[in-house]
């Protein structure tokens, strides 16, 4: 019996190194597009690898997951968060977690999560073609045929299809063949442009603000990074996961609303700068801010809002006043395009869930066809989301390749 699993990720390898593992008597290949392994894990969390997410409760986490929720809700109770620190730690590889909940290697290098997988693969004989690009797949006869695109050809009993998510259409095309149907896929985490912004002046400053897409329900509040194009950081990348399919209908063409005091509202923020205008008389506005805001950030808004540096609170006039309340909780930001999170790059999109069994990961069209990871439209926020996916979809699909019979029939 062989399997042959299509993609050297980290679901690919997960479900390859289980069902090796699993069943001695099982061939294993691991089928490679390009001439490397592992990339998403390597370039991960700045080379860290962010493994997984402090998170325990299955309910909590399915939150984290814009597409695919309930698919996730399922799989986690096979294989989730505790699963993932036991099986490293099992071969010799401690995770930590950080104050944001995120968790790397102690090592803090992507490459000891590399290593633990390629011993794994090399213990247990898993083979590993590379440049191997899929053109075709198809059922014959109880054997799966692949045809890649140098005109060669394998068989197998069984595929696990774990090649990562597709930027366009077009290239699900092979697997469209099989009798799937996909849901079309849009970027997700990704940053929003702002060319021509004065506030990119500011770039390289980091704070904590809340930011709403005007005209929409989406709205995310943490750590927000101004960079030389516009907008980044925590908060925003989990935005735009969010609202990946609502964005990219718009043309990435939007009005982001910022509010860099995220605890208050225009409200409690007019009534903070009425007592500043009082209780700081004399005092220069432009000094020091009356929120936690970065003074950078505090002197670009008191200019923005026709503010003189050498104004004294008590020189301040209500026009002034009510401009600098709209810039502060309701800044009005015009997004202009997207730039690609090349470190956490994911797609929305994918084989419709509808078509597997989160059970076995196996279709529920043809036997002896299994998907695992990002291929499905299943995808995660920023933080670990996206990985503890692909472990637990891997795990799912290898244990139950392991136990796969010629003639068992898909859910």
């Amino acid at each position: 019996m062989r399997l042959i699993v299509i993609g050297g990720g980290a679901a690919g390898f997960f479900c390859a190194v289980t069902a090796a593992r699993l069943n001695a008597e099982l061939e294993v290949i691991i089928v490679e597009r390009t001439g490397k392994l592992l990339t998403k894990v390597r370039i991960s969390g700045g080379g860290r690898c962010n493994v997984a997410h402090a998170c325990f409760s299955i309910p909590e986490m399915m939150k984290k997951y814009p597409r695919g929720e309930h698919f996730v809700k399922k799989t986690f109770h096979q294989f989730f968060t505790e699963d993932t620190i036991v099986w490293f730690k099992e071969r010799g590889v401690l995770l930590k977690t950080e104050e944001d909940g995120r968790m790397f290697p102690v090592s803090d290098t992507s490459e000891t999560i590399i290593s633990c997988l390629q011993r794994e693969a090399s213990k247990y004989n898993v083979l590993i073609r590379l440049n191997r690009e899929v053109k075709n797949i198809f059922n014959e006869q109880d054997k799966w045929k692949i045809e890649f695109a140098d005109g060669e050809t394998e068989t197998a009993e069984m595929v696990c299809v774990a090649c990562g998510g597709y930027p366009k259409d077009s290239m699900f095309e092979w697997l469209k063949r099989t009798g799937h149907t996909v849901q079309s896929p849009v970027p997700s985490l990704f940053t929003f442009n702002m060319p021509g912004n004065a506030i990119t002046a500011l770039m390289g400053i980091s704070t904590t603000a809340k930011i709403k897409i005007k005209g929409t329900k989406l709205e995310e509040s943490g750590p927000v990074l101004i960079t030389h194009w516009g907008l980044s950081g925590p908060a925003v990348l989990k935005l735009s996961a969010k609202g990946a399919k609502e964005l990219a209908a718009l043309n990435y063409r939007f009005s982001a609303m910022v509010n860099w005091c995220p605890s208050l509202n225009e409200h409690s923020v007019r009534e903070q700068l009425l007592e500043a205008r009082t209780v700081q008389a004399a005092r220069k506005i432009i000094t020091r801010s009356c929120f936690a805001i970065p003074q950078r950030i505090w002197e670009f808004l008191c200019a923005l809002s026709g503010i003189s540096e050498s104004w004294k609170w008590c020189d301040l006039p209500s026009v002034a006043l009510n401009q600098l309340v709209r810039n502060i909780a309701a800044q009005e930001l015009a997004v202009q395009g997207k730039t690609t999170f090349k470190e956490e790059f994911v797609t929305a999109g994918g084989i419709t869930l509808s078509e597997i069994n989160p059970q076995t990961m196996e279709s529920r069209l043809v036997k002896g066809l299994y998907f695992a990871g990002e291929i499905m439209d299943v995808d995660g926020i920023t933080g670990g989301f996206n990985f503890q996916h692909a472990w637990s979809s891997g795990w799912i699909a290898g244990k139950n390749v392991a136990n796969f019979r010629i003639f068992a029939t898909p859910n």
